[in-house]
């Protein structure tokens, strides 16, 4: 609760206009010797002067709070915001008005602005939904407070409360299964399976270009219809890393229905996703800096709610840790960049690829097809979703290992 910031105060002009009459009715009273005139001037002058001094005595009496409920929230979810006053008498009228950023979801229909009558005993609260479409850390305020004296004649503006923060995480949808083998710590589709009395448990992944042909377990082939290959012994696994491609020059769009954010929401639903799998997952943006890593899924919905665009033109960056799988969720690539990001990982792992001219068609784009391609061609499995599609099918498209292909395919 608090009561601060920029004050004014003075007459309206209806008020300024009475005094200005009042004035000249008790200059003319003079003139002409009338010292009933005189007395009716004076009290004209009055009118102002005491709506005035109620206006002050509002401002100074009345005290406000703002509740956000709740505070934290996911993006596309209904909050409440609550206001409540407290304080003595209002003389007249007192007007709120609470500022409120499009970007936090004003409802059009029931917009921010109050005017109180009455404070009782208990106090006063009024409300106002909001609905944050976009993610990010919102202001909510500042409250302004503008005192109405009785008959309109006196006013006074204040500051009452300062903003509050209202943070909007990005939206987790719900999705399902995993592609082959991610958690083995091979990045590539594979499988663990028993094979025979007294064998060990066996780690196969899909024959790769230069695998050594003794090394084809047989049995595993003819369970999954495709050439698989012996792993020599169980690689030590460190956890799932997801990278997030957010550099600005590789999306499209504005607003909550930016490729951007479409990028976002994936990457959360997909770090929450295998979080409950129980796989140690790491967040990490396409220059390879740490999101959240280890600390569990609110802490990354809080990081990736403040998260901003960068302007970096490539996918050049450290490599990835040893024994991780990795995750990838791109936007626009070049085949060049795509290779980039190829050489930092170079087990292969799963990216999901986005057609960004989808979301926005008037500007050219690379063609999501030629980075595909190398990246397949360096051991990653590839879907390309265009603005048609849902985190969810873009996803299930990675899972069953299919790509997706987008409205207006190029």
């Amino acid at each position: 609760m608090g009561r601060s910031g920029t004050r004014t105060f003075g007459l309206t002009v209806r008020g300024r206009s009475l005094l200005a009459g009042g004035v000249a009715t008790a200059a003319c009273s003079v003139v002409l010797d009338e010292r009933d005139l005189l007395r009716v001037g004076l009290v004209v002058c009055l009118l102002p002067l005491v709506s005035l001094l109620l206006a002050v005595r509002t401002r100074r009496s009345v005290q406000a709070g703002r509740t956000l409920l709740p505070g934290r929230t996911a993006a596309g979810t209904p909050v409440e915001v609550a206001l409540d006053l407290r304080g003595g008498p209002v003389f007249g009228a007192l007007r709120l008005a609470d500022t409120v950023p499009d970007a936090a979801g004003p409802v059009p229909s029931t917009p921010p602005r109050f005017t109180v009558h009455r404070i009782g005993g208990r106090g006063a609260r009024v409300t106002y939904p909001l609905r944050p479409a976009l993610r990010g850390a919102h202001r909510v305020g500042p409250l302004t407070a503008r005192a109405l004296g009785a008959l309109g004649l006196a006013e006074f503006t204040r500051e009452m409360l300062a903003p509050d923060r209202l943070l909007v995480v990005p939206r987790v949808v719900g999705l399902h299964g995993a592609p082959r083998a991610l958690g083995s710590g091979e990045g590539l589709p594979g499988a663990a399976a028993q094979q025979g009395q007294g064998s060990p448990d066996v780690m196969v992944r899909t024959y790769r270009q230069g695998d050594e042909l003794r090394r084809v377990h047989w049995k595993s082939t003819a369970r999954h219809d495709e050439l698989m290959v012996r792993l020599e012994e169980r690689p030590w696994h460190a956890g799932v890393t997801v990278l997030l491609d957010r550099r600005d020059g590789a999306h499209r769009g504005h607003g909550a229905g930016a490729s951007l954010e479409f990028a976002v929401t994936l990457a959360a639903s997909i770090g929450a996703h295998l979080l409950r799998r129980g796989e140690p997952v790491e967040v990490v943006t396409e220059d390879g800096a740490s999101v959240a890593a280890g600390e569990g899924l609110d802490p990354l919905l809080d990081a990736l709610a403040v998260l901003r665009p960068a302007a970096r033109p490539d996918l050049s960056g450290p490599s990835t840790a040893a024994g991780r799988d990795i995750v990838a969720v791109l936007g626009a690539c070049t085949p060049e960049q795509a290779g980039q990001l190829a050489g930092r990982h170079p087990g292969g792992g799963y990216a999901v690829l986005l057609d960004v001219a989808t979301w926005d068609g008037g500007e050219r784009t690379p063609d999501p097809a030629s980075a595909a391609e190398v990246l397949r061609r360096a051991g990653w499995h590839v879907t390309v979703a265009g603005a048609d599609r849902t985190p969810e099918q873009a996803w299930d498209a990675l899972v069953a290992g299919s790509p997706v292909t987008p409205a207006g395919a190029r």
